[in-house]
């Protein structure tokens, strides 16, 4: 946009970048333990496989359990959690993640161990959901479920907290804005996967505190690798997650406070 603003009309201009508000934050295993326990009661994907089975713990969800001694953990035989969110527009393309985790299907069916299990939880609302959620519902997943819920404020930046990768799909018709998604994500410490455009690089920093595609071929390649030998080894996410605690701790305050405050005082 600097440039942008410099070629097209002779601007100087100061970046002042969009940060995380608070609310997206790393939270507890208890924190995520109570809210998959709350997403359980409307959408089935958050239950425990084992509901209703005689000596089993009521208390677990798909992806959390209580310990002998009442300690929440989270389980060895878990799911990884996949998320996007949406406003459900011809801007971004699901087909591609549908066709991505086609793919990661495939794999799967050929008998790979080495991969988990899916949930892949779409979020939002807007006119191309139905035409989507149709298009999932046709299809034959047997490894991959799928959840499109609308959250509320508080709920949204928890699932974000406790997810294990997000997928961008994002595109600027301009090439000069940067996905908002991004950020919030950036802000819970969640590693990404998004769609390449013009300026994306100025956020998402390739093989640092993420990855990007330019379609849905290499998008199920970084999925698959990724998320290789999950949940006892996840390396890149990892390395992903510690990349990313720098971003998270300058917030939108200190950031103003930094780069436009003193614009305002001159």
């Amino acid at each position: 946009m600097k440039i942008h603003l410099h070629q097209q009309w002779n601007a100087k201009a100061t970046v002042l970048y969009d940060r995380p508000a608070d609310i997206f934050q790393n939270i507890s295993l208890d924190e995520q333990h109570s809210l998959f326990q709350k997403l359980s009661k409307e959408y089935v994907v958050f239950s425990s496989s084992d509901d209703g089975k005689e000596g089993e713990d009521t208390e677990a969800t798909v992806f959390t359990e209580l310990s002998p001694s009442g300690e929440v953990r989270l389980r060895k035989d878990r799911p990884a959690l996949l998320i996007s969110s949406t406003s459900w527009t011809e801007d971004e393309d699901f087909s591609i993640l549908l066709m991505a985790l086609e793919e990661y299907e495939s794999v799967m069916r050929k008998g790979c161990r080495d991969l988990p299990k899916l949930i892949c939880v779409i979020t939002g609302k807007g006119p191309l959901k139905e035409y989507y959620s149709e298009m999932i519902r046709n299809k034959d997943f047997q490894y991959i479920d799928f959840s499109t819920p609308w959250l509320t404020a508080e709920d949204y930046p928890k699932l974000i907290a406790s997810a294990d990768l997000g997928v961008c799909l994002h595109t600027s018709s301009s090439g000069l804005d940067l996905p908002m998604k991004v950020v919030d994500m950036f802000g819970c410490g969640l590693p990404v996967c998004a769609i390449h455009f013009n300026c994306l690089a100025e956020l998402v920093k390739h093989e640092e505190n993420g990855l990007v595609f330019q379609d849905e071929s290499e998008l199920a390649s970084q999925i698959q690798n990724l998320l290789t030998g999950f949940p006892k080894t996840s390396m890149n996410l990892e390395k992903f997650r510690k990349n990313l605690e720098l971003f998270q701790s300058k917030r939108w305050h200190h950031s103003w406070k930094d780069t436009a405050l003193s614009y305002f005082k001159k």
